[in-house]
C-alpha cells in the first residue's frame, strides 16, 4: 500500500474531515458525554475500539455480506463489538462505565461508525479501513476533549475532575449544561472551519451567461415598455 496514501486516510479525520467539527456527526453522544474530561476520554477510546474492529471486520466480510442486507449486518457487526468493549469497561472501569450509562450501549448506533461502515470499510481493504477507523476514532476523541476541556476548566472549575483553585471560584455552570454545549459546539465548529478554509469563500457573480433561457429573457426585458415617471 503506498504510505503517502495511508497516512492521508490517517490523518484526514483528526481536521480536514473531522468527524465531529465538519462532518457534524455523532452530536448526541458529543454533547452528553463531553461534560467532563474523563467522560470524553472514555467514550471517545471506546468509539475508537469499536470503529476499528467493526472497520476491519466490515471489510474482510464486504464480498460476502450481500447488498440488499448490508446494513443489517453492519449493525449486528457493530454491536458486538460495542457488546465486548462494554463488558471489559463494566469488568476492570466501573466508574467509567457508571459516568457514560446508556451512552456507552448506544454506540451501536453511533452514524459516525455506521457511516464509516458504508462510506468506506465496505468498498476498501481492511488494512486501509483499520487505518480509516483509527483516524476517524482519534478525531472524535480529541473533538470531545476539545468540548469537555472548555467544558469543565471553565464550567466546573476542575480538570479530570481535580480542582482549579482559582477557577473554581469564578465558574461559568452554564457551560456544563446542554446549552452551553451547543454554545461550545457551534464556537469549535467555527475555528475549525475557519482552520480548514481560512478566508471566507469569495460571493459569486452571476451572469445569464449559458443560461438555456437567456435568449427568452432578453428579448422578454426588450419587449417590455417603460413607464415614463410623472
Amino acid at each position: 500500500m503506498n504510505k503517502n496514501s495511508n497516512m492521508s486516510i490517517f490523518l484526514k479525520g483528526l481536521l480536514l474531515e473531522n468527524p465531529v467539527f465538519v462532518l457534524i456527526l455523532g452530536t448526541c453522544p458529543t454533547l452528553a458525554t463531553s461534560t467532563t474530561v474523563i467522560g470524553a476520554l472514555g467514550m471517545g477510546l471506546a468509539a475508537t475500539a469499536v470503529l476499528i474492529c467493526s472497520n476491519a471486520v466490515i471489510s474482510l466480510l464486504r464480498k460476502v455480506i450481500p447488498d440488499s442486507v448490508r446494513i443489517p449486518c453492519y449493525i449486528v457487526i457493530i454491536a458486538g463489538f460495542v457488546t465486548i468493549v462494554q463488558m471489559i469497561i463494566h469488568a476492570y472501569l466501573p466508574e467509567l462505565y457508571d459516568l457514560l450509562g446508556v451512552y456507552l450501549a448506544l454506540i451501536t448506533v453511533n452514524c459516525i461508525i455506521l457511516g464509516r461502515a458504508e462510506m468506506f470499510a465496505g468498498k476498501n481493504s481492511v488494512g486501509k479501513s483499520a487505518l480509516d477507523g483509527a483516524g476517524m476514532g482519534l478525531g472524535f476523541t480529541l473533538a470531545l476533549l476539545c468540548m469537555a476541556t472548555v467544558r469543565e476548566v471553565l464550567g466546573a472549575g476542575s480538570f479530570a475532575g481535580i480542582e482549579i483553585p482559582f477557577l473554581s471560584r469564578f465558574k461559568i455552570e452554564y457551560l456544563t449544561k446542554a446549552p452551553g454545549g451547543f454554545m461550545v459546539y457551534g464556537i469549535l465548529i467555527a475555528v475549525v472551519y475557519k482552520l480548514t478554509h481560512g478566508k471566507a469563500p469569495k460571493k459569486k457573480e452571476f451572469s445569464c451567461a449559458g443560461c438555456p433561457s437567456a435568449g427568452f429573457c432578453n428579448a422578454a426585458c426588450e419587449n417590455t415598455p417603460v413607464k415614463e415617471e410623472n
